[in-house]
């Protein structure tokens, strides 16, 4: 049998118009390991820091790096610089306070920034309003991030992936995939980080014929339904069955979200689950055709 690492670097080797989920299938690898590496980059403090960080934002998402700063040294007694906190929390991170007002958040300015197209807007079916983020996940010894994709009609997790660095690139392979699995939307929503602004993503949109809505700075309901996710699959898994390593918490989280989808009840669906009111909208759809 062909080990892991070594599919990996025959990935890495084979020069191919296949794209990388092609390549992925065909070595039966899947691609989330294709971007996990150790993290070493980072000291044993600074994980500690953002491990606190990560509980502190899932439960005050309005605590911008000051605040945290503040928390850090008063509350919980380090002795740390807010210097270090603001690399941390922006640029590792990629968290952004959702308090109103100025913000210090890294969003690249020569991209163009789209406007926030959800507003007063009635969603009455699956596939018109996606929403897109990414979340860090502490780790042993490092850290990954979560990408995910919410349908927010039936709040069904359309598609994720785990990568340990925020490129752009990735945004798009996942983006490509989850257009592949249920179709394009008419709607993509996400925030004004610099992987939803880069030119290779909002390529991937347009081109698609999908129109690009994108949080205003600091406004904490314009992407609320995926925040709201990652609330949820933290506290209902990541936090309470902590993984070893990324192949671990590649399947805990998709053990999860199979779950969260196909049996957890929501009560703005009026105790329905999301495969049951993504499909059932869906379905008479593809007989008719």
């Amino acid at each position: 049998m062909i080990s892991t690492e070594h599919k990996q670097e025959m990935l890495s080797q084979v020069e191919s118009p296949l794209s990388m989920r092609s390549k992925c299938v065909l070595l039966s690898l899947n691609r989330s390991s294709q971007y996990y590496t150790r993290k070493t980059d980072e000291s044993d403090l600074n994980l500690e820091l953002m491990a606190h960080m990560d509980r502190m934002y899932t439960d005050h998402p309005e605590y911008g790096a000051e605040r945290m700063h503040t928390w850090l040294t008063m509350d919980l007694g380090y002795v740390v610089n807010i210097k270090r906190i603001n690399r941390l929390y922006y640029d590792v991170m990629g968290l952004k306070s959702l308090m109103p007002g100025p913000h210090t958040s890294r969003i690249s300015p020569e991209h163009k920034k789209y406007p926030y197209l959800l507003r007063h807007l009635p969603i009455t079916a699956p596939n018109q309003v996606w929403m897109a983020d990414i979340t860090y996940i502490p780790m042993p010894k490092g850290y990954m991030y979560l990408i995910a994709f919410i349908d927010v009609f039936s709040r069904k997790i359309l598609h994720w992936d785990l990568s340990n660095s925020m490129s752009s690139i990735w945004c798009c392979n996942v983006l490509e995939d989850c257009i592949e699995k249920h179709g394009r939307p008419t709607i993509i929503n996400t925030d004004q980080g610099s992987q939803f602004t880069s030119d290779d993503f909002v390529y991937r949109v347009i081109n698609n014929g999908i129109k690009l809505s994108m949080d205003g700075q600091g406004r904490a309901k314009d992407n609320i339904y995926i925040e709201r996710f990652w609330r949820t699959i933290k506290y209902e898994h990541i936090y309470i069955r902590p993984s070893q390593d990324a192949e671990q918490l590649r399947k805990g989280i998709g053990w999860y979200i199979d779950w969260y989808n196909a049996q957890r009840r929501h009560t703005e669906l009026n105790n329905n689950i999301p495969n049951t009111v993504f499909n059932s909208y869906l379905e008479p759809v593809k007989s008719a055709a």
